[in-house]
């Protein structure tokens, strides 16, 4: 009995170990970021904490695996979001569970990883020719 109490402890620490870990893959520039268990807010700290690690590289943030977002949700990003960007480098959001019609101007949100890595390319191509 005490060690299915021990068990049942121990997965629970693991299962709140893992809902603030996030999946970050690099390829070349590009650092794409995945969580599926967080919170909006927690993945947005998460992210700053680790900032770091990926300030030099285009960041795409796959929210596709979380519920549906409202523009509050999105907004969350909006600090991160214009900090990078003003240090000329994308930083692109992906989800098809949201209105893109509510998307403010100072954010990208596109549906799918493919889009982005686009989005990458045209606004490199962009800073390449002095836009």
């Amino acid at each position: 009995m005490v060690w299915l109490l021990e068990w049942l402890l121990f997965t629970f620490w693991l299962q709140k170990l893992n809902s603030n870990i996030m999946i970050i893959s690099r390829e070349d520039n590009v650092t794409l970021i995945t969580q599926e268990t967080a919170t909006i807010p927690q993945l947005v700290k998460n992210i700053q904490e680790a900032y770091g690690k990926f300030k030099n590289d285009n960041i795409i943030v796959n929210l596709s695996s979380l519920g549906n977002l409202s523009l509050p949700d999105i907004l969350e990003f909006l600090e991160l979001s214009n900090l990078h960007r003003k240090h000329k480098q994308s930083f692109v959001l992906v989800t098809d569970k949201f209105n893109l019609n509510e998307t403010p101007d100072e954010l990208v949100v596109v549906p799918t990883l493919q889009e982005a890595y686009d989005i990458i390319e045209m606004e490199e191509m962009e800073r390449d020719l002095g836009f």
